[in-house]
């Protein structure tokens, strides 16, 4: 999701790498379950998120569509997202004691927050990403420093990178297309693909997910193109 605000505005000032230390601890966010509310649908999935959330609920993306997830248009790309409900607007897993009952297998921007990511394509073509502290999004207080990839916490940090990076882009490239086209029978169609190449398609959550993604992009970059 593309926020149009200054960085000065929202962070520290600083750009960081997973091996700095950002001041984004909070002692487990005891009592505290502020960023599980209220969210609307901001929480955005990515394919890896779906793939950990049906291996660690044992519910396929169409049965947690039932409940816990829906679909809204990113960016003119349809994407799913955290369900927010009830009177408090709350993530469908937090539990009785508000806490997070998905902790292990909880999505990307879960494990992020309060970092964000910042894209930055430079002159001669590459494309990357930076982490930033989002300074007036969690309200613990006396946070201590942490490192970024221990905050993140996940497995084969480099490979989940180049994931992250690679999905952003595709979907911002096919966003730029599409808008090109102006077509919306294609926009459609487009989207369908997508949803239910990367989404509804079972993924065998025991083998691994990222040979799986790569098969699966290079079938969507084919037909794309």
């Amino acid at each position: 999701m593309k926020r149009q605000v200054s960085l000065e505005e929202i962070s520290d000032g600083r750009l960081y790498s997973k091996n700095d230390m950002v001041k984004a601890g909070c002692g487990g966010c005891r009592g505290c379950s502020s960023c599980c509310r209220g969210m609307g649908g901001s929480v955005i999935l990515d394919p890896l998120d779906v793939f950990r959330l049906v291996a660690g609920t044992s519910r396929s993306f169409l049965e947690l569509l039932t409940d816990k997830l829906e679909l809204n248009v990113v960016d003119g790309i349809i994407l799913p997202n955290l369900k927010m409900s009830g009177r408090e607007e709350s993530c469908g897993f937090l539990n009785e004691e508000g806490r997070c009952s998905i902790h292990p297998y909880r999505p990307g921007i879960c494990r992020l927050f309060p970092l964000g990511r910042y894209y930055e394509e430079s002159a001669s073509g590459g494309r990357s990403f930076r982490y930033f502290l989002q300074v007036q999004e969690c309200p613990a207080q006396n946070k201590t420093k942490v490192k970024v990839s221990k905050w993140i916490d996940t497995p084969d940090l480099v490979r989940y990178e180049a994931f992250v990076n690679e999905w952003h882009y595709f979907l911002e490239d096919v966003e730029n297309r599409l808008q090109q086209s102006g077509q919306d029978e294609e926009r459609k169609n487009t989207n369908l693909f997508l949803l239910k190449l990367f989404y509804m398609k079972p993924y065998d959550t025991r083998q691994d997910f990222y040979e799986q993604f790569a098969q699966r992009m290079a079938q969507a970059r084919e037909i794309l193109s």
